[in-house]
């Protein structure tokens, strides 16, 4: 499927979201505030200070969420495996709860606690859903799969015994950090995830070859020269880590990961050479227009974005169950 326009288009449209975005809800502002960052007045300070730090950081995360979910379900050859399908996002969630229920409050190079712990939830789980596989003798993809459900069945009820845990504050912060949000992005989320995203899809377009022979099964990649182990440990890892760094700066957001890959391929077909740069376009975009609407559907009050992503995702596999698209959820 060559469709020459559609990557250019999805740049475009990219630029537009992420420099409009700020600009959305604010009233009263004019060109000279936006210009002239320096300026001392409250619209200034809010426009160059929250708003596009907010807008960035929401594209980044996008970005990473959408090329996990890319590469996960390239390697399962499945389109409904995204990171929470291996309890990365579980673990993430787990180590971020915990940090906030025994009052982690350090911070290190402008990492806080919260997302020191997250972060280091999201690795541990990992190695440990690859321990539980490599000890039962025999490493598949699909004893990999089941490692990471039950894992993340274990995670999840770790979170619930640390609200069962807490007193009523600290389950008002844990279900809010838990709902995912950019309420509180500033350039050091930015800096943050720029690494992780660029790297990240640099590195996953350099293997596009390989991922789309790891979708016509283990047997053909290897009969093309496809080092399926090492690739895929490492895709699996680059890919962790990325989703890692979302929930350590955003907290956990769901089904972005499963429906831009989707609408991607819808549009440009199964090349991962493609389909790399243009979920990390999509994505960004995606989850920049749904944080604009958390935060001005209930103005002044702001809805966690990860509400918005998730009430979007029910409709979306409603529509692949009507659309018969379901029948071609084993990609």
């Amino acid at each position: 499927m060559r469709r020459p326009y559609i990557l250019p288009l999805l740049f475009v449209i990219a630029v537009i979201v992420v420099f409009g975005a700020p600009f959305i809800g604010m009233q009263n502002i004019s060109l000279s505030d936006v210009y002239n960052a320096s300026a001392e007045s409250w619209t200034s300070t809010l426009f160059w200070k929250l708003r596009v730090p907010r807008a960035l950081t929401g594209f980044l995360a996008g970005a990473c969420l959408a090329l996990s979910g890319l590469t996960f379900q390239a390697i399962f050859r499945n389109a409904l495996a995204t990171p929470f399908t291996l309890g990365v996002s579980a673990g993430a969630s787990l180590g971020g709860v915990l940090a906030i229920r025994l009052g982690i409050a350090f911070a290190i190079l402008g990492i806080s606690g919260t997302a020191f712990g997250a972060f280091v939830g999201a690795i541990l789980c990992l190695v440990f859903v690859y321990g539980l596989v490599r000890a039962t003798g025999a490493f598949s993809t699909a004893r990999l799969l089941l490692a990471g459900v039950a894992v993340s069945f274990f995670c999840s009820s770790l979170i619930m015994f640390v609200h069962y845990t807490a007193d009523f504050q600290d389950v008002f912060r844990l279900m809010r950090w838990l709902m995912g949000g950019l309420t509180t992005s500033d350039y050091a989320g930015v800096r943050g995830l720029l690494p992780f995203a660029v790297l990240g899809m640099a590195l996953l377009w350099y293997f596009g070859h390989e991922l789309n022979l790891l979708m016509t099964g283990e047997e053909i990649a290897l009969s093309r020269g496809v080092n399926v182990a090492r690739t895929r440990h490492l895709l699996l890892l680059v890919t962790s880590v990325m989703e890692g760094a979302v929930v350590a700066t955003c907290g956990p957001i769901g089904f972005v990961g499963i429906m831009v890959p989707h609408a991607c391929r819808l549009l440009l077909g199964m090349d991962h050479r493609r389909l790399v740069p243009a979920s990390f376009l999509l994505g960004g975009t995606f989850l920049v227009v749904c944080d604009t609407f958390a935060r001005t559907v209930a103005n002044p009050a702001e809805v966690p974005v990860g509400v918005v992503t998730a009430l979007l995702g029910g409709p979306f596999f409603l529509w692949l169950l009507l659309s018969g698209s379901a029948a071609d959820i084993e990609l």
